[in-house]
């Protein structure tokens, strides 16, 4: 794979901030920020992230502080494209898009994962089956089950247990906003690690939740195969919330209109510099 440093294009999209990166791309951040020895954060965005985003102040201080912002949502890249944006379907990705060259690429080169999240014995589940497959990562896990307040004996026990640990990559999956509350609160005492918000990955790798099948993701059904497995939880996400982002959408086709009119005028204006003396009014 190719490890050369990546610098990513970030953009403007329904309201928030977006980095134009594939899953390689992501990669080669994460093995670069590792070879630094400096620390990292890489979030992703879909539509309810975004809804969630205006709500909450502790949602708008996580993805300031985010190095990497993927987009984890085939019409989010749709949308893109209508506004002109350079994307395409590879920009689409998390963990499940990057997770086999991801684990690969930890064992090869060494790193050391741990894995904050899911109920007790889940991701010791999903530990098993990873190092099934690659036996040579070093993974250490702890449940997402306690006290969450930043002061708390508990949060404070599962820190030091991190830091002990000496972790490249932490993954964090308590689902949204829990997770990014978390990985705002408590990045400054994280002593090291690439830190990913990865929502309910582990769950999958644990068998708890069907995967989508990945050609589903391609082609912008995933959110219709979660759906129709968990129709109570997701009706409101999928049905109701996105409508929130109406007025975004409608600042968004403004930008582009005001764009577009900018560099019409700016050839106009380039046409008549041009043009012969005597042709001139």
């Amino acid at each position: 794979m190719d490890l050369s440093p990546f610098s990513p294009t970030r953009v403007r999209l329904l309201g928030a901030d977006i980095d134009i990166a594939t899953a390689d791309d992501v990669l080669r951040f994460t093995a670069r920020r590792i070879r630094q020895g400096r620390k990292a954060l890489v979030a992703n965005h879909n539509a309810h992230s975004l809804a969630l985003l205006k709500k909450q102040p502790v949602m708008r201080a996580f993805y300031d502080r985010a190095d990497l912002i993927e987009i984890d949502s085939t019409p989010m890249i749709a949308w893109a494209k209508i506004m002109g944006l350079p994307v395409r379907g590879a920009h689409r990705c998390t963990y499940l898009d990057w997770r086999e060259a991801f684990w690969s690429m930890a064992e090869t080169l060494g790193w050391r994962v741990f894995y904050l999240g899911c109920a007790p014995g889940v991701a010791e589940r999903a530990a098993s089956k990873i190092k099934g497959q690659w036996p040579a990562v070093q993974l250490a896990t702890h449940h997402g089950y306690f006290d969450h307040r930043p002061a708390s004996a508990d949060n404070q026990a599962i820190l030091a247990e991190i830091n002990a640990f000496g972790p490249d990559v932490i993954f964090v999956g308590m689902g949204m906003p829990v997770q990014e509350a978390w990985i705002e609160q408590n990045f400054e005492a994280l002593t090291r690690g690439v830190v990913f918000s990865v929502g309910g990955a582990f769950d999958y790798e644990a068998g708890v939740q069907s995967t989508c099948p990945r050609w589903l993701g391609r082609i912008g059904l995933e959110w219709l195969y979660r759906f129709a497995t968990q129709p109570r939880r997701l009706f409101a996400r999928y049905f109701i919330e996105p409508w929130g982002l109406a007025p975004a959408a409608i600042d968004d086709l403004r930008a582009v209109l005001a764009r577009r009119k900018a560099r019409t005028s700016d050839i106009s204006e380039w046409l008549t510099a041009i043009q012969p003396r005597s042709a001139r009014p």
